[in-house]
């Protein structure tokens, strides 16, 4: 699920024109090793933070069918994290980063949710929202200087961006559903000395071996018996 947040970070960002000045947008850790060899305009995104939003841990399972409409599987409910990413520019002068990251924020307050024609993968399959906080107040993560001091880099403008995305849960997959009937064979011959009936089908009536309609097939059904008025006497 992380690199498909990732991916989706990336389309909305390369779409936003970026990609078309020849700025790059990666997800590297800024470190000064990493911003030593930088050599075009570029917009990192490191994720440096996640946890699980616990009060949106659902219960119970979902049933998953095929194109047939057979149930084929049970799914647990998804889990939902947060992911947090700290946002910055690197170019040659600090007002190109400055308008890089103006760009980038214009970008990013924009959008509330993910479009869907962005996701990929299982986020694309559950169909669900993902939700996009852009230097909101309430961000639970470290602080941003804690990070550049971990880093070993100096303090830089950064924006602080929350995902909150779900992921898929567990699939268990199922028996297939019973298409033949319950065949009954006798492991020795009877009492007179005759050979047993190599098999029978339960509830039908000349068959020896389950075909391939199963229970589906027809079987011999008796008229129902004649209901006798209130006061009648049985012949």
């Amino acid at each position: 699920m992380i690199h498909e947040v990732d991916e989706g970070l990336r389309r909305l960002l390369g779409g936003s024109g970026l990609e078309a000045s020849g700025v790059e947008v990666v997800f590297d850790a800024p470190t000064r090793d990493w911003a030593a060899r930088r050599s075009v305009p570029t917009v990192c995104a490191f994720l440096y933070d996640i946890h699980e939003d616990a009060t949106r841990r659902g219960s119970g399972t979902q049933e998953v069918y095929d194109a047939d409409g057979h149930l084929v599987a049970r799914r647990s409910p998804p889990r939902w994290f947060e992911l947090t990413y700290l946002v910055t520019a690197w170019a040659n002068r600090p007002q190109d980063e400055h308008r890089l990251l103006s760009q980038v924020l214009a970008c990013l307050v924009a959008t509330d949710t993910l479009p869907a024609r962005l996701l990929t993968g299982s986020l694309a399959e559950l169909g669900l929202t993902v939700s996009l906080d852009t230097a909101g107040s309430g961000l639970d993560a470290p602080a941003a200087s804690e990070v550049w001091s971990a880093l070993g880099g100096e303090l830089k403008a950064s924006l602080g961006v929350r995902v909150r995305a779900p992921l898929a849960g567990v699939s268990t997959a199922v028996a297939p559903p019973v298409t033949e009937g319950l065949l009954v064979r006798s492991a020795a011959g009877r009492e007179d000395g005759t050979e047993a009936v190599p098999g029978r089908r339960l509830r039908y009536t000349e068959t020896a071996a389950p075909g391939p309609e199963g229970f589906a097939g027809p079987r011999e059904r008796r008229p129902a018996p004649a209901r006798r008025r209130r006061g009648e006497r049985q012949p």
